[in-house]
Parts: structure tokens; sequence; C-alpha cells
């Protein structure tokens, strides 16, 4: 592994454990076994750092790699595939997502600015999505990018509300159902329908 690597593995593992806040470069040096100068050389500044982290370690690479898979996919299928794979992407961070959670009201401007970024290019990349299928005549027209914040919204609220809040506790919800019949109701409201 990489320097720059070592560096982004250890400071996921100490923002998840300590959030932005509390994990130091000096803790990160630390951790990936190099010099607090040495990762100053590969990112000049924290808040650079946690934009790299946050860029490598979100779902945002992962549908990004998934759309031109979706061109030869039913709607369905795709639609499914990428709820499933945004489920699994939060909770593998859930502790990120978490820590995040508690501290986000302490932020810097800066971090706002890079969490929003990245979020809003996110929901345009799903959009992208819609967008081509409109075009294809396949969905009805709506805004896509409303459309993006609903579909992964509602997946969102639901890995909150199970994986983070624990509802499951009381009420132990099967992960593949939700998936099938989130992504069906949400098909019923963007498919065309075959009889235009």
């Amino acid at each position: 592994m990489n320097t720059k690597d070592k560096i982004l593995e250890s400071s996921l593992k100490l923002f998840s454990q300590k959030g932005f806040l509390g994990a130091t470069t000096k803790e990160i040096a630390k951790e990936a076994d190099i010099a607090e100068v040495t990762l100053f050389r590969h990112f000049p500044s924290k808040e650079k750092l946690f934009e790299e982290v946050i860029s490598a370690y979100s779902f945002l690479p992962a549908l990004k790699g998934l759309l031109p898979e979706a061109a030869k996919m039913p709607y369905e299928k795709t639609l499914s595939v990428i709820a499933k794979r945004f489920l699994e992407t939060l909770t593998k961070r859930k502790d990120l997502i978490q820590i995040m959670h508690s501290e986000i009201h302490r932020y810097p401007e800066k971090i706002h600015n890079i969490y929003h970024t990245f979020i809003d290019e996110m929901f345009k990349t799903l959009a992208a999505y819609f967008k081509d299928m409109q075009d294809k005549g396949i969905l009805n027209k709506f805004d896509t990018e409303l459309g993006a914040r609903m579909f992964l919204g509602m997946f969102y609220a639901y890995f909150i509300g199970e994986k983070l809040k624990m509802f499951k506790k009381y009420r132990p919800a099967d992960t593949n159902k939700t998936i099938r019949e989130f992504v069906s109701i949400f098909i019923k409201g963007t498919r065309r329908s075959k009889t235009r």
C-alpha cells in the first residue's frame, strides 16, 4: 500500500472513531506510521484530507462505476442494485456517519461545503441516469435531481432507522423486502405507462 492510501485508511479509521473534530493530524500520521510532515506533503490541510476520505470511501465511486452497467440492465434491476450497494456502503461506514451526525453542527463552514458538494454530486450523478431514461422514453417527465434525492433519501431514512436508531430491536426489517417494496413504489411513480 502506498503512503497516500495508508494516510487515507488511517484517516478513515480515526475520523470514524473520533470524528473530524476529534482526530488530529498527528494521530493520523502515527496511525499511518509516517511523520506528520509527510502527511502534509500529501494533503495540505486536515480539511483536504477529510475531503479525500469522503470522496474515496463514499457511495459516489460505486455509483459512478455502476451506471455504465445500468445501460444494459432493466430499470427495476438498476434501482435495486443501486439501493443494495448504497445500503451496503452506509452500513460499512456506519461509525463515520454516526459521528458526523453527532458533530456536524460544530463543523467549520469549509467542512459543511465539502460535505454538501459531495452530496450534490451524488444526486447529480443519479439524476443524469434518470434523465437518460427519460430521453429514451422509459420514464415520465419529472425533476430528475429531486427524484434522485427522493430515491436515495428513502433508503438513507431506512438506514438511519434500522442501523443507527436500532429500530430493528423492536420490529426487525427484511432489507431485501424493503428494497423490493421501495423500488416498486418509486417505479410506479416514475416509469412511463405502457398504454401511452
